[in-house]
C-alpha cells in the first residue's frame, strides 16, 4: 500500500505530459480554423477615382464608397474546408449615383492553410473560376515568404512578397505586396462614338487591369488587418490604343474597418497562442511537478536499512 501514491503520481505525470502534447500537436490543428459561419463586413474607401460612366457616356472623378459583405454557407462547410460568398457594392458619393458596380464571388479554401479549393460552384460574378493560393486569409503561423494569393479580378494567382514587419493601431503585422501586370480581363461593344472613335454604331473593346494589392496581416492568425488596392484600368480599341479610363483607383480599409479588423485578430492570436503555448506550457509543467513529487514520496518511504551489528566475543 506504501507504493499506490507513488504509482498514483506517476500516472497523473504521464498523463498530463502526454496531453501537453496531445493539445499542441493534434487538437490545436483541429481548434484553430476558419469559422464556417463567417459573417462580416467591411468598408473601404477610393478619394479622387475616375471610372467611366456609361450613362454618362464619360469619365467621372468622384470619391468612391465600397460596401463588401461576405457569409459562410455553412451547409457547405467540412472539416476541412470553408465556403464563403462575398458581395461588393460600389457607391459614387461625389455625384450622388448608388450602385455603380455590384460584384460578386464564391469561393472555398482549406479552413487551416487558406488555400483555395475547387468545389461547390466557386466563381466570380457567376463565372466558373479555378482557384489557387491563399483565398482570404494567409495560413496560420504565416511566414516571412513569398506566397500565392488569388486576385478574383484577373482570375488568377500572383505572388504576394513579403515586404516588411509593421505595426497596424499597435498590432505587429507582416506586410505583403501583390503585384497584377497588365491583363485583359474582358471584351466589350461600345458606340464608336463614346470611345472617340470615327465612324458608326459599335466597337469592340478590351478591358485591361492592372494593379498592386498591399495586405498588413497579422502574423500568428494569419488574418489581413489592414488592406489597399491600387488598380489601373483602361478601355483599349482591338489595335491596342487606349481610348478611355475604366477605373483609375486606389482603395483603403476605412478607419472603422480597421480598427474592427485589428480587435478581431488580437482575439485570434491570444486564443491561438493559448491553445498552442500556454495551455500544452502548463500541462507540461504540472506533469513534471507530478513526477517530482512522486519521487520526493517516494524517497520519504523508502525503510532505512537495518543495521546488523557483530557479535562481541566475552
Amino acid at each position: 500500500m506504501q507504493r499506490t501514491p507513488v504509482l498514483v503520481l506517476v500516472a497523473v505525470g504521464a498523463f498530463l505530459v502526454v496531453l501537453a502534447g496531445m493539445v499542441k500537436f493534434w487538437a490545436a490543428d483541429r481548434i484553430i480554423s476558419a469559422p464556417a459561419g463567417q459573417y462580416n463586413t467591411v468598408e473601404l474607401e477610393a478619394p479622387s477615382a475616375q471610372y467611366f460612366s456609361v450613362a454618362d457616356g464619360k469619365v467621372l472623378t468622384a470619391n468612391l464608397k465600397m460596401l463588401v459583405t461576405t457569409r459562410g454557407d455553412v451547409s457547405q462547410a467540412t472539416d476541412s474546408r470553408v465556403v464563403w460568398d462575398e458581395f461588393t457594392v460600389v457607391d459614387d458619393v461625389t455625384n450622388n449615383k448608388p450602385q455603380i458596380n455590384i460584384s460578386e464571388r464564391r469561393s472555398a479554401f482549406d479552413r487551416h492553410t487558406g488555400v483555395g479549393v475547387n468545389c461547390c460552384g466557386v466563381s466570380v460574378n457567376k463565372e466558373p473560376v479555378t482557384l489557387e493560393g491563399q483565398i482570404y486569409l494567409f495560413p496560420f503561423g504565416v511566414e516571412k515568404k513569398t506566397y500565392k494569393y488569388f486576385n478574383q479580378t484577373a482570375k488568377h494567382a500572383f505572388d504576394a512578397t513579403f515586404v516588411s514587419e509593421d505595426t497596424v493601431d499597435g498590432l505587429p503585422v507582416y506586410k505583403f505586396q501583390l503585384k497584377v501586370p497588365p491583363t485583359k480581363i474582358a471584351t466589350l461593344s461600345a458606340p464608336a462614338s463614346m470611345m472617340g472613335m470615327t465612324g458608326t454604331g459599335d466597337v469592340q473593346v478590351d478591358r485591361w487591369y492592372e494593379g498592386v494589392d498591399t495586405y498588413w496581416v497579422e502574423p500568428t492568425s494569419g488574418a489581413p488587418v489592414k488592406q489597399e488596392v491600387s488598380r489601373n484600368e483602361t478601355l483599349k480599341s482591338q489595335d491596342g490604343v487606349e481610348r478611355a479610363k475604366a477605373l483609375v483607383a486606389t482603395a483603403s480599409f476605412t478607419p472603422k474597418t480597421i480598427s474592427n479588423l485589428v480587435a478581431t485578430a488580437r482575439d485570434a492570436k491570444n486564443q491561438i497562442t493559448l491553445v498552442k503555448t500556454t495551455i500544452p506550457i502548463a500541462l507540461l509543467a504540472s506533469g513534471l511537478l507530478a513526477f517530482g513529487a512522486a519521487l520526493v514520496v517516494a524517497r520519504r518511504r523508502t525503510p532505512p536499512r537495518a543495521v546488523v551489528k557483530e557479535p562481541v566475543d566475552a
